[in-house]
């Protein structure tokens, strides 16, 4: 029995030694993991294994040595975390005597040193003594690059887990450090030591006297020279290099005194990526450095920086240039004095200014924009640097515009001084009296007023930018200098007759008029309203030229200052009174005129939309106003009143929904529910009692047997119930569900049945899942089929389940793919085809007025992605298999979807639908057409490969449909003419001849957009295969 134990116990024993052998003396790898997964499992402890190792460990024969140190290492690499501490010591000291053996040996050495750097079990001084032996017996710059890192990922594992047994080293393990990295050439190993440099200082290790050395054998890479090789499999990146340099070069204050001479002697140099990385590195340093490392440097940096920015030819040099003069400024500016100490900050500013001063009095000269840039670049650091500048340039610059009477010297004084008003806005004077503009503020009134009425447009531009800027500045405008302000916004408004004038001063009375709307609401909105009662007189004597201008233009500006709550009281009831107006019949007016007031009301709405109580009240004020007007239009009449009808067009009606949906998106759900129990009742039951002059010669009934005209105002009550929030419960739902169901199949009225089934799907997006979902859905899936069953209702139930599959594929419903398939069977339908192929686009397209993530439906992201993926191979098959009469209709359905899908999912489909799509180019449906072509369009820049293989017939298509009957096509086949020179060159060259001849038709086309296009294609195809090109 004796016998038997000492045979299983030498069992795996003799097995250990086989794979032993075959690791040393077969040279087989296999054996390492396998021994590696045996220690793991227990089967052998490591010390089983350095015992099968004897004879290869103690062989004199160096390469046998190393195999058996590689397989020790190798298992130790998978299996430190199961040694013990005993164990641990032990290795540490074979692996450290072995340091000392044959150069074959070392790299095995150091891989099993790093396993052993990660043990947790690490006795405390080992890790001293490991670096110690590296540093005394290694001559690591000797090695490959793989070991080199080895040493580095050594030093970097004892530096995170034994940091304060290496402090102890003191400054020892610096130098220890600096020779091991010292000659270090490749990137990858640059990366790891940069950031052991940039740990050594930024956690305090002991630099000792080697501060310099240290700096030597890091700063001899700055600046980087590194272009990384094609197909790097490391990613390493010039980038990277750069800024782990950077971060070791601005890590300490000490490296001052070495690293700022070699900044300004790279800064001064003649290559280009020298002087950016200088910049950049000094831009960096000034967050660590004081005015004690700066001090003897700050005359060279300055000439450095002044020479750049006035010199370069290039803008990214005087970008980093200006960005490196102010973080030196700001560095100035923070740096603690003591008492006695020199303030550099204002010798540097004077230097600045007298450099700099000078150059502003020629406002014609080149140099006077770089030195606007170095002094506003100097003032942005600090309020300090900010009063000493425009103290001392402002008043020159004052004198200088009254100077020079020429508008654009005048215009590039103003737009100066408009550069240095901008930098007070960034430091906060508490104290009144401290305001450094606050003794210039009359010469600046003065300066700009004289700008505002100068007769040069450009010079005009920047007064109102300037009056934007001082207006902006608290407490500086006093009330007499509003008055002022606001009449000349109010003449550049009105008299001007330059768009861009008048655009400029709404734009600033609508920033100003937030900041001061005391002085607006006193002296602006009454000359507006005045306005308005003109334009009114105006209109109704049918002054054409008026309504077209100042009449509109007042109806901006109301809009335009309706920045403040306070304003938008004021404002809001002139424009709706003004509608009143049309709707009395005191205005002669057209539907233009009504869209107008719509539109500036949808630009209060959107003002009103940040502030919950402006919000409200415009909603509780307008909305209301709005179902008043068109109720009372849609009454019925003894006389037909021209007015009336227009406030019943579908122009003005989708006018009018913008504004609703806009004033309710935004409204708190407590109120949003206190708004839906009038409106609701409103359609349903004909409660007209919240409306203003609600005094009605009949009820309105739009659901029962009311007219058409108020039929059409389902329109506005959709552009409600489809903008609340999902949580707000909407009474009498099953009932209105109901109504809009019914409504949507009558087919007297396109337009009302068409905004019932748009209500009915966005309400049916935002009902919770549960049974009274599932029968509105079936409701609405019995309407669709008895519908598409009756002759004259047919294309009403098209469009109720066009947009019910819409608003279920947006929220991922499981009947949105039923009624997508139904939808797609109707692609073969002689009379129904073309528009439910047309379908597909309002599928994949945003809505602006009905399920819209801004109105609170459900929209899932994707949804497009996911429509592809179940849809599409059915609409490929649906084409193979449709007969010829039919494939326009699904190549029409394909290309729409294909063409609103983002491109990086179309990408890898695109070998197998790119026959599709070009079967579709020649499809007779203009349509089909354009939208392919945008699709194709951008695959060509982004899938070259794949579209090369099908030049030619790219080629042939594009240049037929290049002669298109329609202009749009014609434009987007020559931008996909001009889109194929990036396929590759050789594949293009057979086609240039035939191309540059076909593309000289176009060159003559009657429309200006095309021959446009066709320059640019045919210039691309000219210097095709030229040098450079």
């Amino acid at each position: 029995m004796a016998a038997a134990a000492a045979l299983e116990a030498a069992a795996p024993t003799g097995a250990l030694w086989g794979l032993v052998q075959d690791f040393v003396m077969g040279q087989q790898e296999g054996p390492a993991d396998q021994v590696a997964a045996d220690v793991k499992s227990g089967s052998y402890t490591v010390l089983q294994v350095v015992e099968a190792l004897g004879s290869s460990l103690e062989s004199p024969e160096p390469r046998t040595r190393a195999r058996g140190i590689q397989l020790l290492s190798q298992v130790l690499l998978q299996c430190y975390s199961l040694l013990l501490e005993k164990e641990v010591v032990h290795l540490i000291l074979f692996y450290e005597n072995r340091l000392k053996d044959h150069h074959l040996v070392i790299p095995s050495v150091l891989q099993g040193l790093r396993a052993l750097s990660l043990c947790v079990a690490l006795p405390p001084g080992l890790a001293v003594s490991v670096l110690k032996a590296i540093f005394q017996e290694v001559h690591v710059q000797s090695l490959l690059q793989v070991d080199r890192h080895t040493v580095y990922s050594i030093i970097t594992n004892f530096m995170r887990t034994r940091e304060e047994e290496l402090k102890g080293l003191g400054a020892d393990f610096t130098f220890g450090f600096i020779q091991v990295m010292d000659g270090e050439k490749d990137p990858r190993n640059l990366l790891v030591a940069f950031r052991i440099v940039h740990d050594l200082i930024s956690r305090d290790y002991s630099l000792g006297p080697f501060v310099e050395e240290l700096f030597e054998v890091t700063s001899c890479y700055f600046p980087i020279d590194f272009t990384p090789p094609p197909n790097d499999p490391h990613g390493i990146q010039r980038e990277d290099l750069i800024l782990s340099l950077r971060a070791v070069l601005a890590s300490t204050p000490r490296f001052a005194e070495f690293l700022l001479p070699l900044l300004i002697e790279k800064v001064d140099s003649e290559i280009l990526s020298a002087k950016l990385d200088s910049l950049q590195t000094l831009n960096a340093c000034c967050a660590v450095y004081g005015q004690k490392e700066l001090k003897d440097f700050l005359p060279s940096l300055w000439a450095s920086i002044r020479r750049e920015v006035f010199q370069t030819a290039s803008e990214r040099v005087e970008t980093e240039g200006l960005a490196a003069l102010l973080s030196l400024t700001t560095c100035l500016s923070c740096s603690v004095l003591r008492a006695d100490a020199e303030d550099l900050l204002d010798s540097f500013l004077s230097n600045i200014l007298q450099d700099c001063r000078h150059h502003l009095c020629e406002p014609d000269m080149k140099l006077v924009w770089p030195s606007a840039k170095l002094l506003q670049a100097a003032a942005g650091a600090s309020a300090r640097a900010c009063d000493h500048i425009t103290s001392s340039v402002l008043p020159l610059l004052l004198d200088q515009f009254h100077k020079h009477s020429q508008s654009n010297q005048r215009r590039t004084i103003l737009e100066m001084i408009l550069g240095f008003l901008k930098l007070q806005q960034k430091w906060n004077y508490e104290d009144k009296d401290e305001k450094p503009l606050s003794g210039f503020k009359d010469q600046l009134c003065s300066l700009v007023f004289m700008a505002l009425t100068d007769p040069s447009i450009q010079l005009q531009l920047v007064g109102i930018r300037t009056l934007t800027v001082l207006g902006a500045q608290p407490g500086l405008l006093s009330s007499g200098d509003l008055e002022l302000v606001v009449g000349h916004l109010y003449r550049l408004s009105f008299l001007e007759e330059d768009s861009q004038s008048w655009l400029a001063a709404l734009e600033a009375s609508g920033a100003l008029a937030a900041l001061y709307p005391v002085a607006f609401s006193s002296h602006l909105i009454p000359k507006l309203a005045e306005e308005l009662h003109r334009g009114e007189s105006d209109l109704a004597r049918g002054d054409e030229r008026t309504k077209c201008s100042q009449h509109l233009r007042c109806l901006q500006a109301l809009s335009a200052v309706s920045t403040h709550p306070s304003i938008v009281k004021e404002t809001l009831p002139l424009l709706l009174q003004h509608l009143w107006q049309v709707n009395k019949g005191n205005v002669v007016a057209g539907s233009t005129e009504v869209i107008a007031i719509c539109q500036s009301l949808q630009q209060v709405a959107e003002k009103c939309q940040q502030d919950p109580e402006s919000c409200w009240y415009f909603h509780e004020t307008t909305v209301p106003c709005l179902l008043a007007l068109t109720v009372q239009a849609s009454m019925p009449e003894k006389e037909p009143s021209v007015l009336r009808k227009v406030l019943l067009e579908e122009v003005v009606l989708a006018a009018m929904v913008s504004v609703i949906g806009t004033a309710t998106t935004h409204l708190s759900p407590e109120l949003a529910a206190q708004s839906v129990t009038r409106i609701v009742p409103l359609f349903l039951d004909g409660n007209t009692s919240f409306l203003p002059e609600n005094s009605f010669p009949s009820r309105f009934q739009p659901f029962q047997d009311g007219s058409s005209g108020q039929r059409r105002l389902i329109a506005l009550l959709m552009a409600f119930v489809c903008s609340l929030p999902r949580n707000v419960e909407i009474p009498q739902l099953n009932q209105l569900m109901r109504e809009l169901l019914e409504l949507s199949c009558c087919h007297g009225c396109p337009f009302s049945s068409t905004a019932a089934a748009k209500c009915f799907a966005g309400l049916l997006n935002k009902h919770p899942a549960g049974q009274q979902l599932d029968e509105f859905l079936q409701l609405a899936v019995d309407t669709v089929e008895n519908g598409l069953g009756s002759k004259p209702s047919r294309s009403q139930a098209f469009t109720l389940l066009l947009w019910v599959t819409k608003a279920l594929v947006l929220r991922y419903h499981p009947l949105s793919s039923c009624l997508t398939a139904r939808l797609m069977g109707l692609l073969s339908d002689p009379e129904l085809g073309p528009a439910a192929a047309d379908g597909f686009s309002l599928l994949m397209s945003d809505c602006t007025d009905v399920l819209t993530r801004a109105g609170h439906a459900d929209v899932r992201i994707m949804f497009r992605q996911r429509f592809f993926t179940d849809n599409v191979p059915a609409l490929v098959q649906g084409f193979h298999a449709a007969p010829q009469d039919v494939k326009p209709n699904y190549l029409k359905g394909l290309s729409h979807v294909l063409n609103r899908l983002p491109k990086p999912v179309l990408l890898p489909e695109l070998p197998t639908l790119l026959s599709l799509l070009l079967e579709a180019l020649s499809c007779p449906d203009s349509v089909v057409q354009l939208s392919t072509l945008s699709c194709l369009q951008p695959l060509l820049l982004e899938a070259p490969q794949v579209m090369s293989l099908h030049v030619e017939t790219l080629v042939t298509k594009f240049l037929n449909l290049s002669s298109s009957p329609s202009m749009a096509v014609r434009i987007a086949a020559l931008q996909c003419m001009h889109a194929l020179t990036h396929l590759p060159t050789p594949v293009l060259l057979p086609y240039k001849p035939q191309v540059i001849r076909a593309l000289a038709k176009p060159l003559d086309d009657k429309k200006r957009l095309v021959r446009k296009e066709a320059v640019s294609a045919r210039g691309e195809w000219f210097l095709l295969g030229s040098p450079g090109s």
